[in-house]
């Protein structure tokens, strides 16, 4: 049974940066394609960010392009979330995900497994 620990959330300005962290256990990290989504109060949940297995192809929401990085260490078996430049419109629970049914998705229904989620606040 694979479990993920998100960590790091908390409180930024605008402008600011935070770092987000999943622990990934419970099966072979290297095999799971691994996502950040977030979901803000009255909307549904978005992706975010990305990180296939394999040869480990990324992507990004338009929203986060050039600002957030998703990265991986297979050592730590931990996926990691970079915010900078935070905007208020940032402000959401993110959550990470995993799924060994598809190799490329954005859409959550395609993963199966999910943490606790994080809140993340950026004010103004």
């Amino acid at each position: 049974q694979v479990q993920l620990a998100e960590s790091g959330g908390g409180w930024v300005q605008a402008g600011g940066s935070l770092r987000l962290s999943c622990k990934f256990s419970g099966r072979s990290f290297s095999t799971y394609t691994m996502a950040w989504f977030r979901q803000s109060p009255g909307k549904e949940r978005e992706f975010v960010a990305m990180y296939t297995f394999g040869v480990g192809k990324i992507f990004y929401a338009d929203s986060v392009k050039g600002r957030f990085i998703i990265s991986r260490d297979l050592d730590k078996n931990t996926v990691y979330l970079e915010m900078n430049s935070l905007k208020p419109e940032d402000t959401a629970v993110y959550t990470c995900a995993a799924t060994s049914r598809v190799y490329i998705s954005k859409k959550p229904s395609d993963y199966n497994y999910w943490g606790q989620g994080t809140q993340v606040t950026v004010s103004s």
